[in-house]
């Protein structure tokens, strides 16, 4: 399902924005990461209420570290801006990680590929169209 509301530049946090505009826990919204495995970039999906723990990422990913990707190399790697990075619809499919809280929800949002525009969907659909592994990868 599609949501949009309008975004306000001035916000603090894109994913919290989302929340509180699309009046649903920030528990259920989800950020969209990009890391460096030092062989390409990789994916990783989260509460945007925490961060990423770089080390279980990689570890999902199965590779010894990871770093976060610059906001250039993930717009050019995506093909979408910061705070409006889609899991779905990116210019190359990329490994990609889903947090384990996703499956404590019937749907979860994600960014629909701008800002101002959130998908909902089920987890376990995220899950198949990006082809993501699930694994504990969030840190409150």
């Amino acid at each position: 399902m599609r949501h949009t509301y309008e975004h306000d530049p001035a916000a603090a946090g894109y994913g919290l924005e989302a929340a509180a505009m699309l009046g649903v826990s920030a528990k259920r919204v989800f950020k969209t990461l990009l890391v460096d495995t030092g062989a390409g970039l990789g994916v990783g999906i989260v509460p945007v209420t925490g961060t990423l723990d770089l080390k279980a990422v990689a570890a999902a990913l199965g590779v010894k570290n990871v770093s976060m990707a610059g906001p250039a190399a993930a717009e050019r790697s995506s093909g979408y801006v910061v705070g409006g990075i889609s899991p779905l619809g990116q210019r190359r499919a990329l490994p990609t990680v889903l947090d384990d809280t996703a499956g404590e929800f019937a749907t979860i949002y994600v960014s629909g590929g701008r800002r101002g525009f959130d998908i909902e969907l089920a987890p376990g659909d995220l899950a198949t169209m990006t082809r993501a592994t699930r694994a504990p990868i969030g840190r409150p």
